[in-house]
């Protein structure tokens, strides 16, 4: 039997309404869902929907179709690390933000019936990896598919950054944010960096408030290796954050090194509405 994983966060979809709604239509259709909700340190008790049991999503991976969120970009994020690895799709459906991630509205459900008919796209998002450097030791790896932020803690802080070894800018700032294309909608863009096609394949470095007046972003071929020196200048707390989770401290002389990861996310599409007409609709401009 056909496996659809549904993944709410129950902050976004309250009661797990949303959820029931999509699992009644797809168990009607003879396709089984699995209930495994986002769970964190500080969540709530978490009660199930009638004639679901809480599920981890990391037994269920190897025998599921698809992934079906429902909350924001934050919550596919989420899924796309817990389904790194095991090539499952993630289907979002947007209940927060802006949702530039997400595939459906929330009142777009009766596209799921396309599911049913296995009548749907899969495309392919490119990662990131990401090394910590001291002392010329690997002390943290992590890999993304949005960005991997470099931030002084409240503080100014002293950055050089190079491509393949070779110097592209210097510069004091709050930080700079290295992005893949599906993240270049995301911090880059807030911060002033270009919009990119997600299906490309490109490496963005975006600064954040340089001290310097002809800071610009960067956007480079997947085979480069981005690396970003923390210098002794601005001798501050700093840290790195990966798609927005938690906190790891870096120091002046550390190394961050980004570079295009094996890994994939895979999303599906349902819709016709493109990338261009999607971001026009988010920030504003209706088409």
């Amino acid at each position: 039997m056909r496996k659809i994983i549904l993944y709410p966060n129950s902050e976004n979809d309250e009661g797990f309404v949303m959820t029931r709604q999509v699992g009644e239509l797809l168990n009607k259709n003879g396709l089984q869902t699995v209930f495994c909700p986002i769970i964190t340190d500080d969540s709530s008790v978490i009660i199930p929907p009638p004639g679901y049991e809480i599920s981890e999503p990391g037994p269920e991976l190897d025998t599921a179709e698809m992934i079906i969120t429902f909350g924001g970009d934050g919550t596919i994020l989420r899924a796309a690390r817990a389904a790194s690895g095991h090539g499952v799709p993630i289907l979002g459906i947007n209940m927060g933000g802006k949702g530039f991630m997400a595939e459906l509205e929330a009142n777009d459900i009766k596209l799921l019936e396309s599911i049913v008919a296995g009548d749907y796209k899969i495309e392919s998002r490119m990662m990131i990896d990401v090394e910590v450097q001291r002392g010329g030791e690997t002390i943290h790896r992590d890999f993304a598919l949005n960005d991997a932020v470099i931030k002084g803690d409240n503080k100014v802080i002293d950055l050089t950054l190079y491509g393949d070894g070779q110097k592209i800018t210097h510069f004091s700032g709050d930080g700079t944010v290295i992005a893949t294309p599906t993240g270049s909608t995301a911090y880059s863009m807030s911060a002033g960096g270009p919009i990119v096609d997600p299906e490309a394949k490109n490496i963005i470095i975006t600064p954040i408030c340089a001290h310097m007046l002809e800071a610009r972003s960067f956007v480079l071929v997947s085979s480069k290796t981005v690396s970003v020196e923390i210098g002794f200048k601005k001798h501050n707390p700093s840290y790195l954050s990966v798609d927005g989770g938690e906190h790891t401290e870096i120091q002046s002389g550390d190394t961050i090194k980004v570079y295009k990861s094996e890994r994939y996310t895979q999303l599906v599409r349902l819709s016709d509405r493109s990338f261009y007409r999607k971001v026009s609709e988010k920030l504003g401009e209706k088409v």
